[in-house]
Order: structure tokens, then C-alpha cells, then sequence
């Protein structure tokens, strides 16, 4: 593995679990030292305890809750007095729900999927851009999803991840050329969300490349955009999805 993020300093949300932990490995295993945010403290705080550490990169957990200012306020805080400064924003957090069909749904249900998948990445953002100006390489990657590229019936949450595009494109352009700003828009990704929904394999036929993705690939992904190889690249965004939004995802949901 090559050390693009030698002497990084990474804060990547959600990093307890699923994609967000392998973007922490990720980013480890090539130099970083990563703050591990995430409402789960505990599961944080083994992840931090597994991280690489070949390159004397140094990580730390912070329990973070996306959907209250304050919480973000402090964990930007609490990363600035550990680290010192911060050079890459990795916005993998994020959640869905059952939703009721449209017109039988409430206003609750868009409010509980924005306020944790675009205000939590909106809230994020304002509290690391003060820090990430001070680098010189500074990077922010949002996480969207095919859902906000598709019409795959889930209104609240496709919305959501709708305007993490908006907001790419438009943080892009208002910090260039300080900061650069890309996302990714993961399709079906192996990870524990799926545990209870018959497995994220069940999705496979869907995918021209004939299976789902794995949450290494997304970091994969994610890793490029924030490293130097990307230098040239912002207001982006990326679908890692197996082909699934070429194909218009013809049978999502069989």
C-alpha cells in the first residue's frame, strides 16, 4: 500500500462501522492519523484500537451525534485539540428507513432523513472548513447514494441524498481553491444494514458487474478523491455502483 496520506490528519464520520470503518482502514493503512467519529463510542473506539499504524500515525475516537449542532461543535473541537489541524473530511454517515408509501407518510419521516443524512453532513462540513482552510491539502468527500441519482421509491431518503449533490457542487466552487469538495454515490454495498433485509446479495441481479459492492471498494473510492492523486478534481460526483445507474437499475426491488 502506498502512503498518499503520509503525515494526514483524517476525520471520517460513521467510521464505526461498514463503509465508514473501511475508509478509516483505508486511509490508515496509506499514512493518515484518523479521528474516528461516530454516534457509537464503543464500537469507535475499537475501531481505533484495529487501525494501522506502520507509518507512527497516531488515531483517536470521538462520539459524535450528526443530527445536534452542539455534538458536531464539540467533536470538531475535540479533533482540533488532538490533532491540531485537519487536512481531510471524510462524510460517510448516514441511515434510511422503512417509508410508507408517499401519500399515507407525515412530515416526520423527511425530517428525520434530512436532518441526519444532509444537515449532519451540512453541520459536519461548517465545523471542519474553519480547520481544513488552514491545510494545504485540504479535501471534504461527501457520501451520497444511487438513490439520489434514481427514482427507487424512497422519497425522504433519495431526497436527502439528492442534495448532497447540490451541496458538493456548490462547497466546491465557494472554497476552491482551498478546499476540494467531491462525493460518491454508493450503490448496494455488503454492510450491516442489510442484515435484516434479506441480505444485500438478494440486490446482485441488479448489477451488471453481477454482484454487490463491498465496503473496501467505496473506500477505494473515496481514498482517490481525497488524496493527491485527485488534485485536479473537484465538484464530482462519483458513482462506485457496479454499473446499476447505467443499466437505470431496470429491476430494483424484485
Amino acid at each position: 500500500m502506498t502512503a498518499r496520506f503520509s503525515g494526514a490528519i483524517a476525520a471520517v464520520t460513521g467510521a464505526a462501522h461498514g463503509i465508514g470503518a473501511a475508509v478509516a482502514t483505508r486511509l490508515a493503512s496509506e499514512g493518515a492519523s484518523v479521528a474516528v467519529l461516530d454516534l457509537d463510542g464503543e464500537a469507535a473506539e475499537e475501531v481505533v484500537a484495529a487501525l494501522p499504524r506502520e507509518h507512527g500515525n497516531e488515531h483517536a475516537a470521538f462520539q459524535v451525534d450528526l443530527t445536534e449542532a452542539t455534538s458536531v461543535a464539540e467533536a470538531a473541537a475535540a479533533v482540533e485539540h488532538r490533532f491540531g489541524r485537519l487536512d481531510v473530511l471524510c462524510n460517510v454517515a448516514g441511515a434510511g428507513e422503512a417509508e410508507p408509501a408517499f401519500e399515507d407518510g407525515d412530515d416526520a419521516v423527511f425530517e428525520r432523513m434530512w436532518n441526519l443524512n444532509f444537515l449532519g453532513t451540512v453541520r459536519m462540513c461548517r465545523a471542519a472548513i474553519p480547520l481544513l482552510k488552514k491545510s494545504e491539502r485540504a479535501a471534504i468527500v461527501i457520501t451520497s447514494s444511487v438513490n439520489g441519482l434514481m427514482a427507487l421509491r424512497s422519497e425522504a431518503y433519495s431526497s436527502a441524498k439528492a442534495g448532497l449533490g447540490s451541496l458538493t457542487i456548490n462547497l466546491a466552487m465557494r472554497y476552491a481553491p482551498q478546499i476540494r469538495v467531491n462525493a460518491v454515490a454508493p450503490g448496494t454495498v455488503r454492510t450491516r444494514v442489510w442484515d435484516h433485509q434479506g441480505g444485500a446479495d438478494r440486490h446482485a441481479h441488479n448489477y451488471p458487474l453481477g454482484r454487490v459492492g463491498e465496503p473496501e471498494e467505496i473506500a477505494a473510492a473515496i481514498a482517490f478523491l481525497a488524496s493527491p492523486e485527485a488534485a485536479w478534481i473537484t465538484g464530482q460526483l462519483l458513482a462506485v455502483d457496479g454499473g446499476f445507474t447505467v443499466s437505470a437499475g431496470a429491476d430494483f426491488g424484485r
